[in-house]
């Protein structure tokens, strides 16, 4: 049974490198690092604790941002494209990884890389990191022999994502920020300031305004044992949204209303259509086949409605048809996609034509997440102003019958 060695090396610039390698024994060990051009200073046997034997927060330390993705898919195509050997690529790649979770997985698909297996096959263990659109790129690399410009291709896919969730993140933040700033103040007033008022109309006779009845009330019901009744009743609502939405009727139906929805559901529909573009596109223009490529593009859409497209248009493919046609039979694919799919499929260039598509429509996100704001921000104003003033007005308007209240008391003592 082979065991797990510790070692320490040079490389041919002098550079200091220590990993893991299994073997037989140690001479086996140093055979083999000699074969891989370094110099051996030190092997020994590994510990007991492998990598992983640290404590970890599940979900927390073991999370990778897209961003360390691409950035490390950039430096192993620099890398591969001057002419290092994958291994040795990918023993310097792992020294840089500030992630300790990457960082592991590196070492772990090198450690296979030396005992021969494919980097993809290598990758394909650690879907967390490195998703189906990765790993079958990269295979189609390693086929082709163009590994680094496949790399680099991810890496540019990969960083287009991340400015993608940045700019729908940027136009969703405000809003979110501002209402939770108005649930707040609304809280706070209906806590602190309206029982304040409440135990002032209560030492008058005559009937108060159905809207202070009405904020009165409300304010009852948030001080009482109902608030929590209330909030918990809440939670379930959400957590039951949230396991209808992982149901596949439910989650079409959320897709479907999404969709038409003012704005945001053109926005939605504009982000579907990008990842479907980008990621078919890339995967043809990598030699995967079209197929295949459907296939992958299904899964990693977003969106049911044109998952459901892409999929339906893969058995469409399979039994003949073109690729714009079957594309066509769905009214959410916009005549715009068929007709350049069907230009390229003229022309020979599938490919070229959906990263036009997919370049078009993030100038279209980019347009509509800038409007959005430019719309939202004097909304959201207005709305908080609403709200508050709402309140206050509610609260004072007693106030404008405040004499005839006082002599209702009067002649009442």
């Amino acid at each position: 049974m082979a065991t797990t060695y510790d070692y320490k090396v040079r490389d041919r610039a002098g550079k200091l490198v220590k990993g893991k390698l299994d073997a037989d024994s140690i001479p086996l060990v140093a055979t083999r690092l000699r074969e891989m051009g370094y110099l051996p200073l030190e092997i020994k046997k590994g510990s007991s604790f492998d990598l992983k034997s640290d404590i970890e927060i599940p979900g927390l330390t073991d999370r990778v941002s897209l961003k360390e993705i691409a950035i490390t898919s950039r430096q192993l195509a620099t890398m591969v494209a001057a002419g290092l050997t994958l291994v040795r690529a990918l023993s310097v790649l792992s020294e840089q990884i500030e992630s300790k979770a990457l960082r592991e997985a590196f070492l772990a698909v090198r450690s296979d890389v030396e005992r021969g297996s494919a980097f993809s096959v290598a990758l394909e263990k650690y879907p967390k990191f490195f998703t189906p659109i990765y790993v079958s790129m990269v295979r189609a690399g390693e086929a082709s022999g163009e590994l680094d410009t496949v790399l680099l291709e991810l890496a540019n896919r990969i960083e287009r994502q991340v400015r993608l969730r940045s700019q729908v993140r940027s136009a969703f933040t405000y809003p979110v920020v501002v209402v939770c700033m108005v649930v707040l103040i609304v809280t706070a007033m209906m806590i602190f300031v309206v029982p304040t008022f409440k135990h002032l109309y209560s030492t008058l006779n005559g009937t108060l305004p159905l809207p202070t009845r009405i904020v009165i009330k409300i304010s009852s019901v948030i001080a009482s044992v109902w608030a929590v009744a209330v909030v918990a009743g809440i939670v379930l609502i959400v957590l039951g949204i949230r396991a209808w939405l992982r149901t596949d009727s439910g989650r079409e139906t959320w897709d479907t209303w999404k969709l038409k929805i003012p704005i945001f559901g053109e926005l939605s529909l504009k982000i579907a259509l990008t990842r479907l573009t980008s990621t078919l596109g890339s995967l043809l223009a990598s030699g995967i086949g079209i197929i295949e490529a459907l296939e992958i593009t299904a899964a990693n859409v977003g969106n049911t409605l044109v998952a459901r497209a892409a999929r339906e248009s893969e058995r469409g493919v399979r039994e003949g048809r073109s690729l714009a046609s079957t594309l066509g039979d769905f009214p959410v694919i916009p005549t715009l996609v068929t007709q350049m799919v069907e230009t390229g499929e003229e022309s020979g260039a599938v490919s070229d034509m959906l990263a036009k598509v997919s370049s078009f429509y993030d100038n279209e996100i980019d347009a509509t997440v800038g409007s959005l704001t430019s719309l939202l921000e004097p909304l959201l104003i207005v709305f908080m102003g609403i709200c508050v003033g709402a309140i206050v007005i509610s609260l004072y308007l007693p106030m404008f019958d405040y004499v005839k209240l006082l002599s209702g008391s009067g002649s009442a003592g």
